[in-house]
């Protein structure tokens, strides 16, 4: 009996769709939706992740303290038919409201930190806050060793930010309520890693 073949569909596959596929052909990369645009992030390098091991360091005794979670690898909900973001690291409280399985909230989080790579940066800087805010995310914690700053975003209201703060690295840096913590941005570095750029 022959077999009957459906015809292929011509339909151009919706965002969501397209995103699912390419987050099921690479299950071991951070797949993101930016601005309306797939972006597959490069895997991170040494010192990407000894900043965030470093940064782990000095605030890990106030996420235990206060019971909440360290989440390396979740979506940020944004919006149903919004962008998709997969922080660096997330902080979240003990059982956060989520949407799905690898979804959280973004007022939810406790704390969203990003570090910028060359290919990021637009994105970190720009897109990223805009829709962080809109999702009601309280902290946003950037790293940019190129430009050798910490910034922090904070207070969103009516979709923006309403207070940025921006540190050379090796300047403190207070993170507000609920945390009461201040950190040593020139710990966020290894001794022997270059700290390439300068404060812009």
């Amino acid at each position: 009996m022959a077999k009957v073949l459906e015809r292929p569909t011509t339909e151009k596959p919706t965002m969501q769709e397209a995103y699912k596929r390419v987050c099921d052909l690479l299950p071991y990369y951070r797949v993101e939706v930016v601005d309306g645009r797939i972006v597959v992030n490069e895997v991170p390098t040494g010192v990407h992740n000894d900043i965030i091991s470093n940064l782990l360091l000095q605030i890990v005794a106030v996420v235990a303290a206060n019971g909440w979670k360290l989440w390396t690898n979740i979506k940020v909900f944004l919006g149903p038919q919004a962008d998709r973001y997969v922080p660096d690291l997330t902080i979240v409280p003990r059982n956060p409201r989520m949407w799905g399985a690898d979804e959280v909230y973004g007022e939810e989080t406790k704390l969203v930190v990003e570090v910028v790579s060359p290919s990021s940066v637009n994105d970190d800087y720009v897109a990223k806050p805009r829709e962080y805010a809109k999702a009601k995310v309280p902290l946003y914690l950037l790293i940019d060793p190129d430009r050798a700053v910490v910034l922090l975003f904070s207070d969103p209201v009516g979709g923006r930010y309403q207070q940025k703060v921006e540190v050379a690295l090796g300047a403190p840096l207070d993170l507000p309520e609920p945390w009461k913590l201040t950190i040593d941005t020139g710990q966020l570095f290894d001794a022997d890693e270059p700290k390439t750029g300068s404060p812009g």
